[in-house]
């Protein structure tokens, strides 16, 4: 690991990288190799309905911070509803997943620390994986695990607190 040297990312900045999914976005803000793999950082632009794969990483934990829109979460078995301001936290090893559920396009902030999981989503913004096994092997290697379909797609979502 290399010591990583301080420095400003603007307003604006980053780089930016479309998802196949209309109206999704990123903008890395912070990558691994430049933290020293100490943080990685992006903020998110989702379309209302985008949700996230049902999963866990094993060596990061995840901060979700929302910008704009309402966001549900279900952490562990907790499940809660947030809109601007929200903060969630999804620590390694605890199965977690998250869904636009407002009515328009919302914004989220994530960061992994250590850096090791945003590895996957920095490796999935430069290139997608062709078919199910070079998929299988990326997520292996930034060690996420897909422990099933996003609880929040289904009936399940009308327990949620807020």
């Amino acid at each position: 690991m290399t010591v990583a040297k301080g420095f400003v990312v603007p307003a604006g900045g980053g780089k930016h990288f479309a998802s196949p999914t209309p109206g999704r976005s990123l903008a890395m803000k912070l990558l691994g190799r430049e933290t020293g793999e100490s943080i990685m950082m992006f903020e998110e632009t989702l379309p209302a309905g985008t949700a996230s794969l049902y999963h866990l990483h094993r060596d990061s934990d995840e901060v979700a911070w929302v910008l704009a829109g309402q966001f549900t979460f279900k952490i562990g078995d907790e499940v809660a509803v947030g809109g601007p301001g929200t903060c969630a936290f999804m620590p390694r090893n605890v199965p977690h997943a998250w869904k636009n559920t407002g009515s328009e396009t919302g914004r989220v902030l994530f960061l992994y620390t250590p850096a090791a999981a945003g590895g996957l989503i920095e490796a999935l913004s430069e290139r997608r994986p062709t078919d199910d096994d070079e998929r299988k092997k990326l997520f292996e290697r930034h060690r996420w695990e897909v422990v099933g379909p996003n609880p929040l797609s289904s009936r399940c979502a009308g327990r949620v607190r807020g």
